[in-house]
């Protein structure tokens, strides 16, 4: 199933996080047991070469391919679609404005104004022609705008009814930093909680997706009851420091006072 199809059966949809720009590490990460990979470009290390090769091994891997592109950086959403990528996460949409020109990278027409040139990602995904491609390409691939301001809190309702606009993606460490005006960054901030549920609730209200980052996997199951489907978590540094503590815990054990 494709990511699209598992998030419209309304199937929890596990991606891991990376930001390590190295197509071997992602190889490793795609043979684990979550169902997408999401490249960062915005605060991870991938840029637009290692997100050419690094999607190989994601979609070898049968996984879905998720890239997050920086802020404003429109036009690598269009080439992460000519890549390979199933969806892109873009951050920072703050307005209508943003979420139209955002849309306009991710459709082709005339939905949007993409730009023809699927030359990695025709062939990775290898099926049909190329008319084919064009009629489902604007149904098949997926964009996530990301609330993460108080502008966009406001700006929400306009956002969700942008033609090209699939699903949002919930930022919510950024999310706690514009509700406490700055003072604090916190992902499970219950302040945030109320607004969090709201934001998935109107999204799917109005027969959008929603996505989440989760920091501390205990409140996952809260994140689901509210809504969101697309749940990211398991960075590099996470994975490695957490088996790597496990591990070490483990013979530490067994060699106990010897």
């Amino acid at each position: 199933m494709s990511l699209k199809q598992r998030l419209e059966s309304d199937a929890v949809v596990f991606t891991s996080w990376s930001g390590v720009p190295d197509a071997l590490t992602v190889e490793i990460m795609a043979a684990q047991g979550f169902d997408a990979i999401t490249l960062d470009m915005q605060h991870g290390g991938h840029n637009e070469d290692s997100v050419l090769r690094c999607l190989a091994p994601v979609l070898s891997a049968g996984k879905a391919a998720i890239v997050r592109v920086p802020v404003g950086r429109f036009d690598m959403a269009s080439r992460a679609l000519d890549f390979g990528a199933e969806a892109v996460i873009a951050p920072m949409i703050n307005s209508v404005a943003d979420a139209r020109a955002f849309a306009a990278a991710m459709k082709y027409p005339p939905l949007g104004g993409r730009s023809w040139g699927p030359t990695y990602a025709f062939p990775r995904h290898g099926q049909g022609d190329h008319q084919q491609w064009l009629r489902t390409s604007n149904e098949r691939t997926l964009s996530f705008a990301m609330i993460e301001t108080r502008e966009a809190l406001d700006a929400l309702d306009g956002i969700l009814a942008t033609p090209g606009i699939d699903a949002i993606f919930l930022g919510p460490g950024d999310f706690s930093i514009a509700w406490t005006e700055g003072r604090q960054v916190d992902s499970t901030l219950e302040a945030i909680m109320e607004t969090v549920a709201s934001v998935a609730k109107r999204a799917r209200a109005a027969g959008k997706h929603a996505g989440i980052y989760v920091t501390d996997p205990a409140i996952a199951g809260r994140f689901v009851d509210m809504g969101y489907r697309l749940l990211a978590t398991g960075s590099e540094h996470q994975l490695i420091a957490q088996g790597a503590a496990g591990l070490l815990s483990s013979l530490k054990q067994s060699v106990g006072s010897r």
